[in-house]
């Protein structure tokens, strides 16, 4: 195994920021804060953006309560997500795993992906509309843009969650100051708009339309987010560090989901003022949005300023997005894969069927797809909340810090909201598949689906319960022979790989190397030659190159042996990844000794990822000399 920390929610940020280190009381407060603007923007990406609009321009100012209760809503699940990353430690993938069996884990962590994967649908198709409105780049060209925000999130990682949350809060800035100017000039009516937090529902039509709001508020991948994202914080395990740090994880998130409650209500206001006191009342898509704002409100700039707020909402949800699908793999799974591969697999996913529907059936698809993309939101949606609750719930696990009666009621009255909601928009969209199609098999598939859901439902409200009354202490590690681990820590490494870059590195490898063995260790000195001949004739090349490399790698070999150690030297030739990988392996080498790149910014993205990757091709231990 790999000297890795695989138990820690984002293993690369866990408690990488200290707030204790900071002098002045106000900056060890102000350490605390982030997470949670990370979490907001899933709560004003463009997903969001066709309900309000279609609430403000056809009820006026009439369902902002919605918007409120629904803030309120998400508020409540946030805080009680952070609150179990704070206490537990663990992420809700990590919780889910531990509690729940097998193939209902599979079947979870698949929906998980299918959410956040509809999530970035919607960012995708947001930022490319955006595009398209500002720069007037094709919908198909600006989806396949969105490719390059791969290589911005990993520079956002390597310079770490105090840079990447500053970008965020930036993005979220921009979006509110649009949305402020937006409103500056509409000019709205403020006794109409303060009527419009009075709980109303004029028709059927608002009805369905404050279900449409309430569904697409609430994020799944939001909860497995926050409860890790937290942890990114240091703290001590005593009870009164523990408070202080959910005390100001509620605070943070209070201020960052105002922000985007402010956010989609201006949107919605926004709609209300233009559009629904114009008579033009049909008002729902992205486009017709952007393409009347400029004449109804005669400044040029409403339109552009709606555009820049799309394109940010679009990039700062796709940042949160990738963090979010790292979480779930890493949680249910276990599993941590290269950072540029996960991203791209998340991405494709979302570009794949974007491509394929403006392709083939045309960009006036676009606005279905993004209510596709919430459909798909909202059948996962149940299986984040119920959960969460039960672990909040658990004194057990959370001690003196589970969640108090009130607020256990109150969870549940959201999550029953929720599940009759969402399961109400799932059934009705079903039904209509079924209605529009003439195919027994997909009829049939269509029905097998909406009963896994409720089954997959059943579970996840009573196995906790029922692995509660048990008393069934849980362990997410494996037991270990303490006899055999005895045994075997004192004996030395018997074979020990170095790999050797010929540079002013290798002097700490081998001191390192020396350190880790003894005169019983025999050491495989292992050197990649890179030259074009040693690529295409390996042993056989007779270049400069691999001739001096071969006359380095036997004076490194000669000194071992002055040292009394037992050496020999190998070179390798083509990908180095998997030459040292095969060498290794062959000469049964139980370590391996290498150096570290050193590099930074870009150059760490593109060599910094060729140990990660060797790490994974060998399974012996890696110890890296820095």
């Amino acid at each position: 195994m790999n000297w890795d920390l695989h138990d820690k929610s984002l293993s690369d940020v866990h408690e990488s920021i200290d707030p204790s280190a900071a002098k002045k009381p106000w900056k060890k407060i102000a350490a605390f804060l982030g997470p949670a603007y990370l979490v907001s923007v899933g709560y004003m990406d463009p997903g969001n953006w066709a309900t309000d609009l279609a609430g403000g321009s056809q009820f006026g100012y009439r369902l902002i309560w919605v918007l409120l209760m629904s803030n309120l809503m998400a508020l409540l699940l946030q805080s009680l997500a952070s609150r179990l990353g704070i206490v537990q430690g663990r992420d809700l993938a990590q919780c889910n795993r531990e509690v729940y069996p097998r193939w209902a884990n599979l079947v979870l962590y698949i929906l998980a992906e299918i959410a956040i994967a509809a999530c970035d649908l919607a960012e995708v198709l947001g930022m490319a509309i955006g595009l398209n409105l500002l720069l007037g780049i094709p919908l198909l060209a600006g989806v396949l843009l969105t490719l390059l925000d791969t290589v911005l999130l990993l520079y956002l990682q390597r310079l770490g969650m105090r840079k990447l949350e500053a970008f965020i809060i930036t993005l979220v800035a921009i979006i509110g100051g649009c949305f402020l100017l937006e409103i500056f000039f509409a000019k709205p009516n403020m006794a109409e708009v303060l009527k419009g937090f009075a709980p109303s529902i004029p028709n059927s039509a608002a009805l369905y339309i404050a279900i449409g709001i309430i569904g697409a508020t609430v994020m799944p991948h939001n909860l497995y987010l926050h409860s890790a994202l937290v942890q990114t914080r240091k703290i001590n395990r005593d009870n009164a560090s523990i408070k202080k740090a959910i005390k100001l994880n509620t605070i943070d998130s209070t201020i960052a989901l105002n922000m985007a409650f402010f956010v989609n209500t201006a949107i919605l206001v926004l709609a209300a003022a233009v559009f629904y006191t114009s008579g033009n009342q049909s008002v729902a898509s992205l486009k017709d949005a952007h393409r009347l704002l400029a004449p109804l409100l005669g400044n040029t700039w409403a339109s552009h300023l709606f555009a820049i707020a799309l394109i940010a909402a679009g990039q700062s949800s796709t940042v949160t997005g990738t963090l979010a699908g790292q979480i779930v793999m890493e949680g249910y799974l276990r599993l941590r894969i290269n950072p540029l591969v996960r991203r791209l697999i998340t991405r494709l996913l979302a570009i794949i069927p974007a491509v394929l529907v403006i392709w083939l059936m045309g960009e006036e698809e676009v606005d279905a797809m993004l209510v596709f993309s919430q459909v798909l939101l909202s059948m996962q949606l149940a299986f984040a909340v119920i959960p969460l609750i039960h672990f909040v719930s658990d004194k057990k696990r959370m001690g003196d810090f589970a969640i108090k009666p009130l607020t256990k009621v109150l969870a549940w009255i959201v999550a029953i909201i929720i599940v009759i909601l969402n399961l109400k928009l799932v059934y009705e969209t079903a039904a209509s598949w079924i209605q529009d199609t003439n195919s027994d098999i997909v009829k049939g598939l269509v029905a097998a689906g909406e009963l896994g859901i409720v089954v997959l439902l059943g579970v996840t409200i009573v196995y906790p319960l029922i692995l509660r009354r048990r008393e069934i202490s849980i362990d997410i590690h494996k037991a270990i022979d303490m006899d055999s681990l005895r045994t075997t820590v004192s004996k030395p490494f018997q074979n020990v790989a170095v790999a050797l870059d010929y540079s002013d590195k290798d002097l700490r490898v081998i001191q390192y190397a020396m350190q880790l063995g003894d005169k019983t260790t025999r050491y495989v000195l292992v050197h990649i030659v890179e030259s074009a001949q040693a690529r295409v004739m390996q042993d056989q090349a007779s270049d400069y190159e691999t001739i001096m490399d071969k006359e380095q790698l036997g004076k490194y070999v000669q000194f071992f042996k002055e040292q009394d150690y037992a050496a020999i030297g190998v070179l390798g030739f083509r990908n180095r990844i998997q030459e040292i990988s095969r060498i290794v392996k062959e000469n049964n080498c139980d370590l391996l000794v290498v150096g570290s790149h050193g590099h930074k910014t870009f150059k760490d993205i593109i060599f910094g990822e060729t140990i990660n990757t060797l790490r994974h091709q060998v399974n012996v231990p890696v110890f890296i000399a820095q």
